[in-house]
């Protein structure tokens, strides 16, 4: 599998010959590059975070990777097994300069990724991106000698300071939480979601939790993408036990899903829409999600007279946005909650800590707190195209075609409709347009989906 870069980070299977998956060669290259970025801000002697989630290949990847930032002269803070969000705080909280997350995220053993991160915890940019790339694809860097070798320190406690840190928040209120008794069950796919989750919810208050893949072997249990198709035996477990709703999380613990007292879905893109609804009742300010979230997030904000704001696919551009327009809160439909009062990342701790209070301040169920938010429908569909297809112009053709309705055109072409809406993004790494629509029945969302296709 080709090594992918893009603006999340560089991943790709383990293996290989060098540029064909993740190999040592490409991780001295990414990480050496790196610290010359790094050094463009004026910093003579870097200071980088590291942490890795409990993917097979996270040791081996993190020798190679501390091993290689000191050799360049940067001194390491290695922060062990972690979370992405948990990397993210201790880059601002240490004030170094940079940090370097190992996780593949979602995808499956096979896989590892290095993410990499400015001085504010936050994501590299696309622009910052390129010129990394660049610098690695000549073999431009320098090693350091003997007495410029960076330093090495490890420190094991950060999770549990991310944790106390999302305690702290106004918002989460433990006392709340602590009195509604809660019966949880925690799926973390066998990472590093098995030690920060739990942890978290006993600080909160919640001493009946049923752990299940919470043991960090890297064996994934289950696909690690939390999604329905997935999740069958972690729903049928919700049942039995006759828990109040489920959590779980992806490897790295960015991503969040809850399952209802029913063993049902609450539903990823509803993570964020019930964060955002308790976060609009106590905090006026506006709201920001991706151009393939649902727009129920919309209605939510627009109750609360405020402003909603799409933006492109990806993390570093809905920061991007959140900043731009001032967001209280904001994120991705994939579960992915970035609440600013603590820091601009998607964090799963903080999703808990918010929706863990508004669900007991509401005092109902899982299933009767999704209805009190609008319901939409989405569907996911691609099409498989020629690799000498010009996926811009078709996109472009596209657009025009459905000019006298609401067309956005910031990433691939989202086109809004009365009951609902389309978005076609082309695919960085294969020759597909991948296409999401949404409606208020299946029914809609469907045939938007197929009124897209046949337009293809």
């Amino acid at each position: 599998m080709p090594l992918i870069k893009s603006i999340s980070g560089f991943r790709g299977t383990i293996g290989g010959k060098p540029d064909s998956g993740l190999t040592p060669i490409d991780i001295v290259k990414l990480t050496s590059s790196f610290i010359c970025l790094i050094r463009r801000s004026g910093v003579s002697r870097p200071r980088i975070v590291v942490g890795r989630d409990g993917r097979l290949s996270g040791t081996m990847v993190n020798q190679l990777v501390c091993g290689n930032l000191q050799a360049m002269g940067a001194d390491v803070i290695d922060i062990g097994l972690s979370t992405t969000p948990t990397v993210e705080v201790a880059v601002t909280e240490m004030k170094a300069d940079g940090g370097v997350i190992i996780t593949a995220s979602h995808n499956p053993r096979e896989w590892n990724a290095l993410k990499l991160l400015n001085s504010k915890g936050e994501f590299i940019s696309k622009q910052d991106g390129e010129w990394l790339l660049e610098k690695a694809a000549a073999d431009d860097y320098e090693f350091s000698n003997i007495d410029e070798m960076g330093t090495y320190t490890f420190e094991n406690d950060w999770i549990e300071r991310h944790v106390d840190m999302v305690c702290q928040l106004p918002l989460v209120k433990t006392d709340v939480i602590k009195k509604a008794n809660l019966k949880v069950v925690v799926d973390a796919v066998n990472s590093t979601g098995g030690i920060a989750i739990p942890m978290l919810l006993r600080k909160l208050g919640v001493n009946d939790i049923i752990e299940l893949n919470c043991e960090v072997t890297g064996n994934f249990a289950h696909n690690p993408e939390p999604l329905a198709a997935h999740l069958v035996e972690t729903c049928a477990k919700v049942k039995e036990v006759g828990a109040d709703f489920a959590i779980v999380v992806d490897p790295d613990v960015d991503r969040l899903a809850f399952i209802n007292e029913k063993g049902e879905m609450f539903g990823e893109e509803y993570t964020l829409v019930a964060v955002a609804s308790y976060i609009l009742q106590n905090k006026k300010g506006n709201t920001v999600s991706n151009l393939s979230s649902t727009r129920a997030l919309r209605d939510v904000t627009q109750q609360f007279g405020a402003e909603y704001s799409a933006a492109a696919v990806g993390e570093v551009n809905v920061v991007e946005k959140m900043k731009e327009v001032d967001a209280v809160i904001g994120g991705e439909g994939n579960g992915g909650i970035i609440y600013p009062e603590l820091h601009y990342g998607r964090d799963a701790l903080v999703g808990v800590g918010l929706f863990l209070t508004y669900l007991c301040e509401s005092q109902c169920t899982c299933s009767e707190l999704k209805n009190k938010f609008p319901i939409y429908y989405m569907s996911k569909n691609k099409i498989q195209l020629d690799a000498t297809t010009n996926v811009d112009a078709i996109l472009a053709k596209i657009a025009d075609k459905f000019k006298n309705e609401k067309v956005t055109t910031i990433d691939g072409v989202k086109i809004d409709f009365e009951e609902g809406w389309v978005h076609l993004r082309k695919s960085n790494t294969e020759p597909i347009i991948r296409i999401y629509s949404e409606g208020k029945t299946e029914a809609d969302a469907e045939r938007f989906a197929q009124m897209i296709k046949e337009s293809l």
